[in-house]
């Protein structure tokens, strides 16, 4: 009995620093794994691809248990460029869950979008889930329709610069950091100090240009002018009957909805299929599967720290985000 658990555990133990070699055995789900296509619904050769964008967004790639997973803005380009490759695929959703992220991740996906509209003329269809706040809706504006569920959080025009300041602390416990520096302003936002106004002024200025660059695009996209830019450039959020009335949002509804709009932009029949990409096999999957591999959007940790634990886990820089949504399901 003692000699068979040790040959099942040598031979478990092989499997797994082994299984790289030919043939290659893979025991989780990962980046190396193609996408592969699923059919939600629908039965006809023309196609609606769904592509969830689900979560902060950033092109860090995810860490998770003994394998790393695509960064949300890989995964994103990897479908656009197998619907690119695509004829039969008509039209694009994009099923919307997203507080924000980082401004360079989000612009990059908005740029991918509105570059693929142009290398393809295929029609994209936004719908907003839970949230699609600050770089979430960012993304969303190179849609040719964009609809929003009826509980929708959206808006958050803006941006933001997250800084620790942990100098006042310091000088509690008598702990204090020493600076060589070649320039006036080369440690300038430090935590270990407090800012100077002339910083601050330099920081705010950082911002309102990144801001400037949001608004700019919303004017350019929604045709927004005068009070109504006014009101949303003042990154408020919006329920999704305000966000209408405000100009942000096309309409309201579900994601059955937003099925049924891309199918009348893109004049396919009812029976047009719904199709996914997928690096795992889901039983009963349906649209509202926000995973493309076998992983939890996000990893369990040993101490759930909640809101405060997301903002931590940020690293130091600006931001298209609603902080105030971070930690939300």
């Amino acid at each position: 009995m003692r000699i068979s658990t040790w040959i099942i555990s040598t031979m478990l133990i092989a499997i797994f620093f082994f299984g790289c070699a030919t043939p290659r055995i893979t025991l989780f789900s990962d980046a190396s794994d193609p996408l592969r296509e699923v059919t939600l619904e629908g039965s006809a050769d023309d196609k609606i691809l769904v592509i969830p964008i689900t979560g902060v967004i950033t092109d860090s790639a995810k860490s998770r248990t003994l394998r790393t997973m695509p960064s949300l803005v890989q995964e994103v380009v990897s479908h656009l460029r197998l619907a690119e490759a695509d004829d039969r695929v008509k039209a694009v959703l994009f099923k919307i869950d997203s507080p924000g992220g980082t401004t360079t991740a989000s612009d990059i996906l908005y740029h991918e979008i509105v570059a693929f509209k142009q290398r393809t003329g295929k029609k994209v269809v936004v719908c907003m889930m839970n949230l699609a706040t600050s770089g979430g809706y960012y993304v969303a504006l190179p849609a040719d329709v964009i609809m929003a569920h009826p509980t929708t959080v959206t808006g958050s025009i803006g941006v933001i610069l997250m800084r620790p300041q942990v100098s006042g602390l310091m000088e509690k416990i008598g702990v204090d950091v020493r600076v060589n520096k070649s320039g006036e302003n080369k440690d300038m936002g430090s935590p270990f100090r407090p800012i100077t106004p002339a910083e601050e002024n330099m920081l705010q200025d950082l911002a309102d240009t990144l801001g400037r660059r949001f608004v700019d695009l919303v004017k350019q996209h929604r045709r927004l002018d005068g009070p109504r830019l006014a009101t949303v450039a003042d990154a408020r959020v919006f329920l999704a009957d305000a966000a209408v009335a405000a100009g942000l949002v096309d309409k309201t509804g579900y994601l059955q909805d937003a099925i049924a709009e891309a199918k009348a932009l893109a004049a396919l029949a009812a029976d047009a299929r719904v199709v996914v990409y997928r690096r795992t096999d889901y039983p009963n999957d349906n649209l509202y599967n926000t995973l493309t591999s076998g992983t939890r959007a996000n990893p369990t940790p040993m101490v759930d720290m909640g809101p405060i634990g997301d903002l931590l886990s940020l690293d130091a820089g600006f931001y298209y985000l609603w902080p105030q949504a971070l930690g939300s399901p």
